[in-house]
């Protein structure tokens, strides 16, 4: 009975410090709570794992986000000028209020024509990762080696990855290769799949969300802060919907060149900051994560991708001197898969919400901009024992099964469990 209670307690307190990292994560660096708005952090880890001895890198399987961007959608930069110019129009604005629209017509003529564009900070992430990619495994890119790139259509991916290869050309100008962006590629590259998400928020888990959402959004103290009469700002503006922009233009101001500049999140406390990112959270766990209250289903979304990755990983192995296979995409990919695979407890299911924080379950910590997954292979002279590691965000990941080697595994063990996963 005493071993129970001691185990028990042990789990209380390894949550309750889960639960409180996040809050001290944007205590010391608000920008993390913009969740897949933040900015690519780069590697935390320095240093990688050394090789089993005998074992030498030959080959690279990767899949990655686009760079920072602009926001989506110019309304999202409009509305909010729109809004706060009528109310400064009729007297309605504090000082404070005044101040932020200033900052707003400065970020929506900056944004004008940029929909979802990649940013200038979305280039050198790129550039910086293949950088780090070749200097971290200089035995898959060396000599007249084979490099083959694909992205989504889209031109903030294609421009990402374009990033790249400029990088990787100007380290090894006799690298070969082959970069494309087609809809012939998109089935697996971006996959939408309908059917399931249809299954994402039925009636019962949008009541339990809006529940959930209802106790985390305070947009009270920040619209006093702006409006100076109370009956204005309750009756003739969308409070809410300006509350939830003007905290993700305060996030993704960190991705354009206004950040040396300027910031918006001094309008928010930390308590708001917290909340508010907790709601987005919740969201991404339920529609692209291994949420129990859809039935934990909608990483599947990516099992194209990851049998594709498998599939070209058998292809490559045969040869001599295979390179690298990259793919550029969108977050919308990065984090189901993630989940899929289940990398450093990303497919952990727990179905209260207000729990999440307690496991862990951080969206900021798997995917920022720039986020990516590479998959390396090694190989030792005489074996046919294949290995490989996962860096998640260029730090070395855990998958839930068995390894003598970490952070090695057998691919046989790994192609099996893929294979599992994405049926």
């Amino acid at each position: 009975m005493k071993r129970k209670i001691v185990i028990i307690s042990l789990m209380a307190l390894c949550l309750g410090s889960f639960a409180q990292q996040a809050k001290q994560d944007f205590k010391a660096d608000r920008l993390l709570s913009a969740s897949n708005y933040l900015a690519y952090p780069g590697p935390l880890q320095k240093t990688l794992t050394p090789a089993p001895k005998g074992y030498v890198p030959f080959y690279l399987s990767h899949y990655g986000r686009h760079g920072s961007r602009w926001l989506i959608g110019n309304r999202d930069y409009q509305r909010p000028v729109r809004w706060l110019e009528r109310a400064d129009s009729l007297g309605k604005l504090t000082p404070k209020g005044q101040e932020v629209l200033a900052k707003l017509r400065r970020i929506s003529e900056a944004a004008r024509g940029r929909d979802g564009e990649l940013t200038q900070l979305g280039a050198e992430q790129h550039r910086g990762i293949a950088e780090r990619m070749m200097r971290n495994f200089p035995e898959i890119f060396k000599g007249k080696t084979h490099v083959d790139a694909k992205s989504t259509t889209v031109i903030r991916c294609i421009l990402s990855m374009e990033n790249a290869l400029q990088q990787l050309a100007r380290m090894n100008p006799a690298l070969e290769i082959s970069h494309d962006a087609s809809h012939h590629d998109m089935y697996y590259m971006n996959h939408e799949d309908t059917a399931l998400f249809k299954t994402r928020m039925p009636k019962e888990v949008k009541a339990t969300f809006e529940a959930f959402r209802k106790r985390h959004f305070h947009p009270e103290r920040v619209m006093r802060l702006l409006f100076n009469d109370d009956d204005y700002w309750q009756k003739q503006v969308d409070f809410g919907k300006l509350y939830e922009l003007l905290f993700k233009q305060a996030a993704n101001l960190q991705s354009t060149e206004l950040r040396h500049s300027m910031s918006l999140y001094d309008l928010f406390n930390d308590d708001e900051i917290y909340d508010i990112w907790q709601v987005g959270n919740a969201w991404w766990y339920i529609n692209f994560g291994p949420s129990p209250l859809n039935g934990g289903r909608q990483p599947t979304s990516q099992r194209y991708l990851l049998r594709k990755i498998v599939s070209e990983a058998d292809s490559c192995l045969r040869l001599n001197h295979p390179g690298a296979t990259l793919r550029y995409g969108h977050d919308t990919m990065v984090m189901p898969l993630t989940c899929l695979l289940g990398l450093d407890g990303t497919g952990v299911q727990v179905a209260d919400l207000e729990q999440l924080p307690a496991i862990g379950w951080s969206d900021y910590r798997i995917f920022p901009m720039a986020c990516n997954l590479q998959f390396v292979f090694y190989r030792k002279a005489g074996s046919d024992d294949i290995l490989v590691k996962i860096l998640r965000n260029e730090n070395e990941a855990k998958l839930p099964i068995k390894t003598d080697l970490y952070p090695y595994y057998h691919w046989k063990d790994v192609r099996a469990y893929c294979e599992r996963v994405s049926q």
